[in-house]
């Protein structure tokens, strides 16, 4: 099988924020919330029940959870979130898409555009750079020795995914994003264990990174997105040297 950029290299990850599990669970907690407003029953919300398996695989507690959905589905009080997309360029071209939950857009809208000008990038128009990334969904399974590699490929194969890669550590199963729900059941249902699964963006072509001042400025800007409470995820088009 055809093999395809390293998600995982491109995916900006938070790393000391993510580090702290209240802060998980805060971004976890609103992802379920509004899923939950399309309906409480995750047997019947496959983007529901998509994201209370992320945050299980997260080990978020099982009432937390529950709190998540009832303030989403309108059963106890809570914050009314939006979802906001924001695009622009960090240096050197680089390519850059912040995904948002947003109490305030205004606030949102100005902090984001800030971050972006603080460290030499810009914010740019909707749509200048979604163009360049497609959305997929991406499972990933250790390699710990539970389970064959051919079976599993022919079990995600059989499930509807449309790639399967076997990496040094790790499986990578790639599906459309409307059959990811899918996909991802039928593993959960055959005993996988999934190390995570999500739908992610994925950057058509890449964008190698040298010079040394804006792998600095690209650092900067992601470490202050992660510290943005408002953003949800961050994806960029960079190639930054391993040290970074």
């Amino acid at each position: 099988m055809s093999g395809h950029s390293k998600w995982a290299n491109i995916k900006h990850k938070k790393g000391k924020q993510d580090a702290l599990r209240g802060k998980i669970f805060t971004k976890l907690g609103k992802e379920i919330a509004i899923a939950a407003k399309a309906g409480s029953d995750p047997s019947a919300n496959s983007r529901l029940a998509d994201i209370i398996a992320k945050a299980k695989q997260n080990n978020m507690p099982n009432d937390t959870i529950q709190r998540a959905i009832k303030k989403g589905a309108g059963e106890m009080d809570g914050v009314n979130y939006e979802e906001m997309t924001y695009e622009g360029y960090a240096p050197g071209g680089v390519a850059v898409i912040v995904k948002s939950l947003t109490d305030n857009k205004n606030r949102t809208a100005g902090e984001i555009r800030y971050i972006f000008d603080k460290n030499g990038g810009s914010m740019g128009a909707t749509g200048c750079v979604t163009f360049m990334f497609d959305t997929k969904g991406v499972i990933l399974v250790e390699k710990d020795g539970k389970i064959d590699e051919e079976e599993l490929m022919l079990l995600a194969l059989d499930a509807g995914a449309e790639d399967f890669t076997a990496e040094e550590d790790s499986f990578e199963i790639l599906t459309d994003p409307s059959s990811f729900s899918e996909v991802r059941k039928k593993l959960e249902d055959a005993g996988v264990e999934m190390a995570s699964a999500e739908v992610t963006m994925i950057p058509q072509t890449t964008v190698n990174v040298t010079n040394t001042e804006e792998i600095k400025k690209i650092n900067k800007m992601m470490d202050m997105f992660d510290d943005f409470d408002d953003v949800q995820d961050v994806y960029h088009n960079a190639v930054l040297p391993d040290e970074e």
